[in-house]
């Protein structure tokens, strides 16, 4: 692979790993450390992709799989997490920064599948790809994040005193 075509590679794709990484770990720090590492990944890989779909889906299942194992890893598990309310992408809008919180509240697994399907535009059988995972199971993934976000803004909602 040239320096040329890893350049843009990261480029293109960097902000996409650090978010699936973001997702799946709901920390900057350790986010950007699994996007290096997917990133030097790829560059020791070498240009052996058929296509630049194939690229895409070989870095975000290596994103996926860093991901996965940094929180199983010793020292995540042994650590005490602070607050990183701080850590969280800042919008002005009350609804957008409500949803964001709702769903990284959820379990890894739903968390991941509502990120890749509804905002990196992955088909159903790219994340089932992508987390190892049936294409049907990662439909009912869909199904129960979009009712357990139903349900806790819902929630939200009545506890506000909306009516």
């Amino acid at each position: 692979m040239t320096d040329e075509t890893f350049e843009r590679v990261a480029r293109t794709y960097g902000d996409m790993l650090y978010r699936v990484a973001y997702h799946a770990l709901k920390n900057r720090a350790d986010a950007e450390d699994v996007a290096q590492t997917v990133l030097l990944k790829l560059y020791q890989q070498g240009d052996r992709f058929e296509s630049e779909e194939h690229r895409k889906h070989w870095l975000l299942r290596v994103a996926v799989n860093e991901s996965r194992r940094l929180l199983r890893s010793f020292w995540r598990s042994r650590a005490v997490p602070l607050d990183e309310q701080w850590d969280a992408p800042v919008s002005d809008d009350p609804a957008k920064r409500e949803l964001f919180q709702a769903v990284m509240g959820l379990e890894t697994k739903y968390r991941l599948t509502i990120y890749l399907y509804h905002y990196e535009g992955c088909s159903v059988k790219e994340v089932a790809a992508a987390l190892h995972a049936n294409p049907s199971t990662v439909q009912t993934w869909l199904q129960r994040a979009r009712e357990r976000l139903r349900r806790e803004l819902s929630e939200e909602e009545e506890g506000k005193g909306y009516v």
